[in-house]
């Protein structure tokens, strides 16, 4: 499609045209607002917030600057799960006015600004990743922030552009080890286009080391723990994540990013390659065209790729705009973008209730069936009536209540002297952070950074959640069953777990056995 037209300069537009991209911004923030309290705490975000209790420069599974904002969330907001929600909702927010932004970049007008912008708004995987915290709806905005930054530079050929490009991924780097793709991506594109002109001045080696300064304590903590991460990441691929055939993950891409998105951000890829009027942004387009290869090649999970789209939305929008103000017949220009429009927003509000908890489970189920979906998931994991990213979000009340009742049932004494252990970070970061108003002791467990922060207890009396039994008798002297956990749309491994009394344990010996970087 043809080039759009040029960027308005004048800060009264600049001014209209961040208004009216605040309003799908706002619009995002109004659909995830009145749900944020339903099914209840997500897996991960237990976790998060107990690595943000346990400052450090690295964690096993992640960098440090999600717990560090969790640290900070949870201690200024008086320990609200709201309000660390709440963060990734604005994060999506931002990387909705951002990508609105960047086809103004691109040289978009009102149209495709708008465009783009609903584009990011209804895409089913960004409305469960700026609902729920992790790191991921951070490193979506550090993306959309970088490319941002990499069209203005490509449009103005201003180097210097490359010192903040630098602060934006270091602070990505810290956030998420996959904005390597992102650079690696740039650097593909810088090779494969003019802009390689670039690499022979001196702003870009500075802005290279302004991120890799940032991302320098990661490193030492990297290698002061003997690179947990790189077996976590061997671990994770080899037995835990689903690998995808190359077909699988582009479908993936369509359904995540919403069928009736789909002719936006295929046309964008197309301007951005093979239009004239792309040709100055072309090198994210072979971003795209790398990460995506990468990707393929690792048989990664479909939501990696998720960060590369505002790129594509955003010259989506471009390329449509100039498309229709090339129609000769004017009245087809506001037919046909009422109806690109009015798609994206209908496929956006059917795929919101699959990925938002915006019904309760019954009802759920129901569209669930209406539609024809079936639960899935990215792990080898069996799976219930609900997909893995609702179905974490159940039972954790459930079993911290469970653990709390066997707890309650020893005498004073070993209470006093009584450890929790959990299979995995979920069960152990549910202890620590709902089993705090139940008076319980802080959880163990040799799952990822549980690990390096070792054993709470001495052992001599250890309640165990979970595990197998064969397995616990080995390291239990003395071994009772004392409970067992049930949640209603969990995880099934989570369901009817039992939960053991176990005393004598020699620890020292034992918890070297219990690493499991997974």
């Amino acid at each position: 499609m043809a080039a759009s037209t040029p960027l308005p300069s004048s800060p009264s537009t600049a001014r209209r045209d961040a208004a009216f991209l605040g309003i799908p911004a706002l619009l995002s923030i109004l659909l995830h607002l009145p749900f944020l309290a339903r099914y209840g705490w997500f897996r991960d975000e237990l976790y998060y917030v107990v690595c943000g209790l346990h400052p450090a420069f690295g964690y096993v599974d992640h960098p440090p600057l999600v717990a560090w904002i969790a640290r900070v969330a949870w201690t200024l907001s008086g320990e609200s799960h709201l309000a660390l929600r709440f963060l990734a909702v604005l994060a999506g927010a931002a990387v909705i006015v951002l990508t609105g932004w960047l086809a103004r970049e691109m040289g978009g007008g009102l149209l495709a600004q708008g465009l783009a912008a609903l584009c990011a708004l209804g895409a089913p995987v960004y409305l469960f990743l700026f609902h729920t915290f992790s790191m991921n709806p951070f490193d979506v905005l550090f993306w959309t922030l970088g490319a941002l930054v990499v069209a203005r530079i490509a449009r103005t050929g201003d180097g210097r552009l490359w010192l903040p490009f630098g602060l934006i991924t270091g602070l990505g780097l810290l956030n998420k080890h996959s904005i390597l793709f992102f650079g690696f991506g740039v650097v593909v594109g810088l090779l494969l286009t003019p802009e390689r002109r670039h690499l022979r001045e001196r702003w870009i080696w500075i802005g290279g080391g302004i991120a890799a300064l940032l991302a320098l304590p990661h490193v030492l903590w990297q290698v002061q723990n003997g690179w947990p991460t790189a077996e976590f990441i061997h671990n994770a691929t080899a037995y835990k994540n689903v690998a995808l055939a190359p077909l699988d993950f582009l479908t993936e891409q369509l359904t995540q990013m919403n069928p009736f998105s789909a002719p936006v951000w295929l046309a964008g890829l197309g301007w951005l390659l093979l239009g004239r009027g792309g040709k100055p942004f072309r090198l994210l387009g072979w971003m795209y065209v790398a990460v995506l290869a990468v990707l393929l090649v690792q048989s990664s999970k479909a939501y990696y790729l998720a960060p590369a789209y505002p790129v594509l939305f955003a010259a989506g929008g471009a390329a449509w705009e100039g498309g229709l103000a090339r129609l000769r017949r004017t009245w087809l220009r506001p037919a046909f973008a009422g109806l690109l429009l009015v798609a994206v927003l209908v496929g956006g509000a059917i795929g919101a209730p699959l990925v938002v908890p915006i019904l309760p489970v019954p009802d759920l189920l129901r569209y669930q069936k209406a539609l024809g979906v079936e639960p899935g998931s990215g792990e080898r994991k069996e799976i219930g009536d609900l997909p893995q990213h609702f179905a974490d979000m159940h039972g954790w009340p459930e079993m911290v209540a469970e653990v709390a009742r066997v707890y309650r049932s020893l005498s004073p004494a070993d209470q006093a002297k009584a450890g929790i252990h959990a299979q995995n970070y979920g069960e152990a970061g549910a202890i620590d952070v709902l089993g705090r108003q139940e008076g319980l002791p802080p959880a163990s467990s040799g799952h990822n950074n549980y690990f390096l922060w070792g054993p709470h207890a001495s052992g001599e009396v250890m309640i165990v959640l979970g595990g197998d039994e064969e397995d616990n008798r080995r390291a239990c002297p003395r071994l009772e069953r004392a409970g067992t956990t049930h949640c209603d749309h969990c995880m099934p491994y989570e369901d009817g777990l039992p939960v053991w009394i176990c005393r004598d344990v020699d620890v020292e010996a034992t918890w070297p056995r219990l690493k499991e970087y997974i």
